[in-house]
């Protein structure tokens, strides 16, 4: 009751300009009406209220985080089994120390030192998810326990490859939750064969970085080296694919970027570090894969402001003044001060939390990429480019005129269908023909789903020396704002 009238009050305002352009479109006199049904239009046009239009009211942070973490409950095609991961005990201390010796390594020539709080490892929630074929869609889960939840998982029929998405929900870093995602990582189960691990990463700004990247690395090592009493037997890293959308494919390179790392430092033998009282090795995942990724924090690519016809996310501004989006409340301004809602304002371009940046892609597994005509394109463009030209099998799909995370965001759509359905496909192919993998693009028109050829090496002309120049000049721009005594939230933030 007390979300549908919410919705209700939300929406009730829009009612006359939504029937203008319901109009307008109609008309074909829309900026989009060549490109986008109806339905697009109003839901992009809701969306962008939504995101921070003129009429919205500033919001306190935490009350914005804390409306997409209410868990709506489980029902329909969709197994949940909710399990725990524990951190390691305190002597473990390698796999922190570990991921900080990769941030201070892999530090821009040009940068500042990296500022940051060092926090600590602790137990993170995830969610295995899987299709639940026979249920219908208001069908509940049964009462029993999460251990048995997992075994009528696993006993599905339906789930006949051993392909496992470790995913990691998009949100800007601060919002949303597995149960946010659900939906969207049933349809990848069933897509794959397989199953996913949801997982419940510290969010920002409570966490600031690097606290999501030690929650990935520590779910990843309990796949591989499962601890006592879990769920799951120990799954093999050929059979892990890594995936998420928006922040979350930022967090999945992030990762990839960081075991890459900890490979190249480890040139003669296969890395290792104390997990669990155990000295493991750690092994590169099968396949990394992210949808409209987030890979730069500094939102400071052209597409940010030469696609905003297409998208609902907010723009950006570079100006030295730094206008506070939200009001205070506990969450925010963060405590100790910091500049950026994710991360210290040193640490905006580091190829640890803008991937876009990183220099090389070498070694890396087989990558799959897709993007609308968003926002957020150019970034992902350069890093499939970089990838591509570094020797990776990457899978690079573009869609004409489709918004961030659409096809999440708009399930009716074909267009959105058809990249689900190849998003998990891709997936299983990892594990299960890995060999059949190859380098190409498709670019799908928006109404007519005509696709053409992408040449993904040469998908962009912005080169990763000039996208890390652009990055470099925001965040300058930014510590300069930040230092004059404005330590309220940036417009830059998502």
């Amino acid at each position: 009751m007390d979300s549908g009238y919410g919705l209700l009050k939300f929406l009730f305002p829009q009612i006359p300009s939504l029937a203008n352009t319901a109009v307008w479109h109609t008309l074909g006199r829309t900026p989009t009406s060549s490109k986008w049904d109806l339905k697009t239009e109003l839901t992009v046009q809701v969306l962008r209220e939504m995101m921070g239009g003129p009429n919205k009211k500033p919001t306190p942070i935490g009350k914005v985080q804390a409306t997409t973490l209410k868990d709506p409950g489980v029902q329909g095609k969709t197994w949940v089994a909710k399990a725990t991961i524990p951190a390691p005990a305190c002597e473990d201390e390698g796999l922190r120390e570990a991921v900080f010796k990769a941030i201070d390594d892999m530090k821009l020539p040009d940068a500042p030192a990296p500022n940051y709080t060092k926090p600590d490892l602790e137990e993170i929630e995830v969610e295995w998810t899987g299709f639940r074929p026979d249920a219908a869609k208001t069908d509940k889960l049964p009462d029993i326990s999460e251990a048995e939840k997992y075994k009528r998982l696993m006993a599905e029929p339906t789930r006949t490859s051993e392909t496992t998405i470790l995913y990691f929900h998009g949100g800007a870093y601060y919002l949303c939750a597995p149960a946010t995602h659900r939906a969207l990582c049933s349809r990848l189960a069933k897509e794959s064969n397989g199953r996913v691990c949801n997982v419940k990463y510290r969010l920002a700004p409570q966490t600031a970085f690097p606290g999501q990247l030690l929650d990935a690395l520590m779910v990843y090592l309990s796949l591989l080296y499962p601890p006592p009493d879990s769920l799951h037997e120990p799954v093999p890293a050929k059979n892990i694919v890594l995936g998420g959308d928006s922040a979350g494919g930022n967090l999945t390179f992030a990762l990839l970027q960081l075991l890459l790392q900890l490979h190249r430092a480890s040139p003669n033998k296969p890395p290792t570090v104390l997990f669990h009282g155990r000295n493991i090795e750690l092994p590169l995942p099968a396949g990394v894969s992210a949808n409209s990724g987030w890979f730069d924090i500094t939102r400071s690519m052209p597409s940010i402001t030469n696609n905003a016809q297409y998208d609902y996310l907010p723009g950006a501004s570079h100006d030295d003044t730094i206008d506070g989006r939200f009001p205070s409340d506990d969450a925010w301004p963060s405590n100790p001060p910091r500049g950026d809602i994710f991360c210290d304002l040193s640490l905006l371009d580091h190829p640890l939390t803008s991937v876009l940046g990183a220099e090389s892609w070498a070694g890396a597994p087989p990558l799959w990429m897709s993007t609308g005509q968003e926002m957020l394109s150019d970034e992902d463009l350069v890093v499939a480019s970089r990838a591509a030209q570094d020797g990776v099998k990457v899978q690079l799909q573009v869609y004409e005129a489709m918004p961030h995370c659409f096809a999440q965001l708009l399930p009716g759509l074909e267009s959105a269908d058809r990249c689900l359905k190849s998003w998990g496909e891709w997936c299983r192919r990892c594990v299960e023909e890995p060999e059949s993998l190859k380098t190409e693009g498709k670019w799908t028109a928006a109404k007519t789903l005509e696709e053409k050829s992408v040449e993904v090496e040469g998908a962009t002309q912005i080169t990763v020396t000039e996208a890390k120049g652009l990055m470099g000049k925001v965040r300058e721009r930014r510590i300069e704002a930040y230092e004059r005594g404005d330590k309220r939230t940036p417009k830059s933030a998502l």
